[in-house]
């Protein structure tokens, strides 16, 4: 058993404080993406005292219009299926954090169970490619995915 987890014993762990999101250096916002795409999947943070979907979903109606648009087959490469959850619903636009994602940058989700789907930053996260991927709350609502399911989705890489 673990040194902490043994009862009386205050110590935690040295890495503690460490973040629990396995993407240090890649945070939504940080891929290359043309100024047409960053348009569409960058919405700035929540206010602090957001509490609902909708005061925490930043994106406007115009970005909801043009990332739910008709996908391009054309240079669009499957990476593969992926469970997720909601991600960190303070770091708005339209993205997820996935193990099947290698560089980031533009790409697409779609939900299967409904047929829809949304233009996303896909941002690298560690682990294997059978793990689970985070999913903005914008992207999660653009699919018609409640957000306190485990939603299977289709990632693609433009």
């Amino acid at each position: 058993m673990p040194e902490f987890l043994r009862t009386g014993d205050a110590a935690a762990p040295a890495d503690a404080s460490a973040p629990l999101d396995a993407t240090e250096s890649a945070q939504p916002g940080s891929a290359e993406l043309s100024d047409d795409v960053r348009d569409v999947v960058s919405a700035p943070p929540p206010a602090a005292a957001a509490r609902t979907e909708e005061e925490f979903d930043t994106t406007t109606d115009a970005q909801r219009k043009q990332a739910e648009a008709a996908p391009v087959a054309a240079g669009e490469v499957k990476l593969g299926e992926t469970v997720a959850s909601l991600g960190d619903p303070t770091q708005g636009g339209f993205w997820i954090k996935s193990p099947l994602v290698k560089t980031a940058g533009p790409g697409r989700i779609e939900n299967p169970a409904n047929g829809k789907s949304a233009l996303v930053e896909l941002i690298p996260l560690a682990g294997p490619e059978t793990g689970g991927s985070q999913v903005s709350l914008a992207a999660l609502r653009l699919l018609e995915a409640p957000i306190t399911d485990l939603p299977t989705l289709v990632v693609y890489a433009n």
